[in-house]
């Protein structure tokens, strides 16, 4: 059965249904500069290795950065992030325009500002339909006392910890 724009529509809102955190994947791209973009398919997927996934479609802008990075770095928003998040999703502009960053392992763009930060290798590329699902294993990882940026229905929410 062929899949009609109503039909993608429908199941993205259905899906709309699950609140989920928002993330910001950054990584260095192959001339050193840093690549970013704004993701909410971010999971746990092993404690022990620590483990985790997230996915990224095949026409995104940065696909080809993060299909070679070894090294990645996923960065849990916080409530106050909101216009962030809408520039990490965005092909306009610079990304990281007036954003505070450290270097991470072997220079992974790293945000200052968080909920949680894992720094990952990449560990295993999966093909997933339209989108690749990267596994990661985390080398290290932080967390701060912020309320998380939550989206749920096509909407930004917030709510306390």
């Amino acid at each position: 059965m062929p899949t009609t724009p109503e039909d993608l529509r429908s199941y993205r809102n259905a899906l709309g249904q699950f609140a989920t955190g928002i993330t910001i994947i950054t990584a260095k791209d192959e001339n050193g500069e840093p690549a970013g973009l704004t993701v909410n398919s971010f999971s746990s997927v092993s404690l022990d290795p620590k483990l985790i996934l997230w996915s990224i479609s095949r026409e995104a802008s940065v696909y080809d950065t993060f299909a070679k990075a070894k090294h990645f770095a996923i960065h849990v928003l916080h409530e106050g992030q909101m216009e962030l998040s809408n520039r990490f999703a965005s092909n306009e502009g610079d990304r990281f325009e007036a954003v505070s960053l450290e270097a991470g392992v072997e220079g992974t763009p790293l945000l200052t500002e968080y909920v949680a930060r894992f720094e990952c290798v990449t560990e295993a590329i999966y093909a997933g339909g339209d989108h690749d699902i990267i596994i990661g294993k985390v080398n290290d990882y932080a967390a701060q006392e912020r309320a998380p940026l939550i989206f749920y229905g096509g909407n930004y929410c917030q709510v306390s910890p």
